[in-house]
């Protein structure tokens, strides 16, 4: 590790969306700490292909639905890098299996709560009391937090509902951080993904995006790549876009652009 690197957590970054962020930091100069659900040994190959940039690459056990872990994880990456500089909350779940609204049950829905929204919220919250406690704010090197949240915010699925509930709760949890840490030096961002190939989306087992990307409702006709978020993920951690604060980011190949009748 160098201290003249930056340092970022990228949580849920054994695999997909994640993954792709991390590879991104690193060769955009980053120290990266990978973090998931897998012990390390589990993960060894993908830590070994990450270091091949010349950065330093962590590895972290986390589970953020755990909330009693989330400070102790964050104090031993300061203290084992001296710095750190962006927290990419990436960590999620879908909607699985897929269930019409008027059947879904509590437990489903307070899955995906204490993940995808408890768990995001409260690590960004201890993310950002981290650095205030240490001083490591203001504006004489760029920190930031990035939020992945999804087309999902703003597009309706009735067999998803859990899942839009939370992604779109993510879209007000950035704009609430990014005028809160504004004052410290802290930009917090919102990447909303379109239609990805991961493991994450093959999990689905249905046909209907590669139908709509034929019928030319995605207007990029392709599905997107993990490299795709994690390249915008890299440029907004590295102060790309320095005066710009709690915004979405659509990575969705024009997926949300509404055609005129």
């Amino acid at each position: 590790m160098a201290l003249h690197r930056p340092v970022a957590l990228v949580t849920g970054s054994a695999q997909g969306l994640g993954l792709g962020s991390a590879r991104a930091l690193a060769q955009k100069g980053f120290d990266v700490v990978v973090s998931d659900l897998h012990p390390e040994s589990d993960v060894a190959a993908t830590l070994d292909d990450l270091r091949q940039f010349g950065t330093t690459i962590a590895y972290r056990t986390l589970d953020i639905s755990d909330l009693d872990s989330h400070a102790a994880v964050l104090s031993s990456i300061a203290d084992e890098f001296g710095r750190l500089d962006a927290l990419v909350n990436n960590a999620g779940i879908a909607a699985r299996p897929l269930t019409d609204i008027l059947e879904l049950g509590t437990e489903g829905f307070d899955r995906s709560v204490n993940i995808n929204l408890r768990g995001t919220f409260f690590l960004t919250q201890a993310f950002a009391n981290l650095l205030i406690a240490r001083g490591w704010t203001g504006f004489d090197s760029y920190r930031s937090i990035v939020i992945v949240s999804s087309i999902a915010a703003e597009m309706v699925n009735t067999d998803r509902a859990q899942y839009c509930v939370t992604k779109s709760a993510l879209s007000m949890v950035t704009k609430l951080f990014a005028r809160r840490l504004a004052e410290y030096g802290i930009h917090v961002h919102e990447i909303r993904p379109g239609f990805m190939r991961t493991p994450m989306t093959a999990s689905a087992g249905r046909s209907v995006v590669d139908d709509w990307i034929d019928d030319k409702r995605v207007p990029i006709p392709r599905w997107g790549e993990p490299n795709d978020v994690g390249e915008a993920i890299a440029s907004l951690a590295s102060g790309a876009l320095p005066y710009m604060t709690g915004q979405p980011l659509w990575i969705a190949g024009g997926l949300n652009l509404p055609l005129a009748p």
